[in-house]
């Protein structure tokens, strides 16, 4: 374009030909740059809701950071709900799930059957080849139930890069290793054949599915002894609607997220049994203190479960209906049995699967977790919730101080 063109189309009449020709110049500058890939110029970005703003209160997601290629190995709630908030900040992402039927429904209905205010936006991508997600990422996230990690790393472990970083949002203790879900890629990943030098972060804190799936605001903590990793997984995942923080103490943040099921599992059973606000806030008080105790005993950072990864994720855990562990709990407080609450509830509860892990924590690192013991009675041992209340009411008496375990 011609000073005179641009002067034409503007209808500016007022500047002189030096001023104009600096105007036009700059413009073909952006141009080729935007071309070129140099750089990338604001685009306001749709949320994808499937509601109205005014309906949802969805918020319109920013573009924080220059596109990433992420691949994601789960489709369930929570896989998809930061499946679609990382596709509209901007970023490439293609899923993966072992199960077939649910990557042809979810591409074809763009609709998650648990998520149901969730559109998923027409440029996220699926995959039923476990090799393409896998393959040229700038991160992997595993997404699948605790149960599933080992398995599925064992599938991937001959597709990932050297030195890939590699997040975790499961969680769990396995039981036979007593590994985190970290650990547990750790190892899987370290196997002949597998990749040199991955990098791995818990991302972990008060997140339900269903609330950053409709843009609600959320805080969470990316963890690994790593800084540079949990730096730039911090940076990645952070947009206006889901912020981020770094946290060193993996085996912490990972140790809350595990046990908080646990602890969850409890208070919704009160809840079941008409027990109120009072006990609620006691179990979730003292259900802290259990998991700082054991935290500590193996080494973690006592202020990790003061913060959104432990007491944080406890709380959100232990009292929103979102909630598969407290949903389940309930159940079993009004009289179904475990089995029977699971199949209700239709999603892994994972403080089910979290129980044999803990109580050999507990007896190992010789910490008193009665709260815990109290919860695998009722649901492996066929005590009733009331006279397993009514055990935990009678106990000693203590001083509510930590003792031997401040630091």
């Amino acid at each position: 374009m011609n000073a005179n063109g641009f002067e034409k189309l503007h209808g500016i009449d007022e500047m002189d030909e030096k001023q104009v020709l600096t105007l036009c110049r700059t413009a073909e500058w952006l141009t080729r740059q935007k071309l070129s890939g140099t750089i990338e110029l604001y685009r306001p970005v749709k949320v994808q809701t499937g509601r109205t703003p005014r309906q949802t209160g969805a918020r319109r997601i920013r573009r924080t950071n220059v596109m990433k290629r992420i691949g994601i190995l789960g489709a369930g709630t929570w896989g998809m709900a930061l499946a679609r908030m990382l596709t509209v900040s901007g970023n490439d992402v293609l899923v993966w799930s072992a199960i077939e039927k649910e990557i042809d429904s979810l591409s074809t209905t763009r609709k998650h059957p648990n998520l149901p205010q969730m559109k998923i936006p027409d440029e996220l991508r699926f995959t039923k080849s476990i090799e393409e997600v896998c393959k040229d990422k700038d991160i992997l996230l595993f997404a699948v139930p605790s149960v599933f990690v080992r398995s599925t790393a064992a599938k991937a472990r001959p597709y990932v890069a050297d030195g890939q970083i590699i997040v975790d949002v499961a969680k769990g203790i396995e039981p036979d290793t007593l590994y985190t879900m970290t650990e547990i890629l750790a190892d899987e990943l370290g196997k002949e054949g597998g990749p040199k030098g991955v990098r791995l972060v818990a991302l972990s804190g008060p997140t339900h599915a269903e609330e950053v799936a409709i843009d609600l605001p959320t805080t969470i903590v990316s963890a690994s002894k790593d800084r540079e990793a949990a730096a730039y997984v911090q940076e990645v995942f952070t947009n206006n609607v889901m912020r981020v923080y770094t946290n060193e103490d993996i085996k912490g943040v990972e140790l809350s997220g595990a046990m908080k099921n646990v602890i969850a599992l409890g208070v919704g059973i009160s809840t079941g049994l008409g027990y109120g606000d009072n006990a609620r806030a006691a179990l979730i008080t003292r259900g802290i203190a259990e998991i700082a105790r054991l935290g500590v005993a193996m080494g973690c950072n006592v202020h990790t479960f003061a913060g959104l990864a432990g007491i944080g994720d406890l709380i959100v855990t232990a009292t929103s209906m979102h909630s598969r562990n407290n949903r389940a709990g309930i159940l079993i407080g009004k009289g179904e049995t475990p089995e029977n609450a699971v199949k209700e509830v239709g999603m892994v509860v994972e403080g089910m699967n979290a129980l044999p892990a803990a109580l050999e924590l507990a007896e190992r690192y010789q910490v008193e977790m009665p709260i815990v013991q109290t919860v695998n009675a009722i649901v492996n041992k066929g005590m009733s919730a009331a006279e397993a209340v009514k055990s935990l009411m009678e106990r000693g008496l203590k001083n509510e101080l930590p003792q031997g375990y401040e630091k």
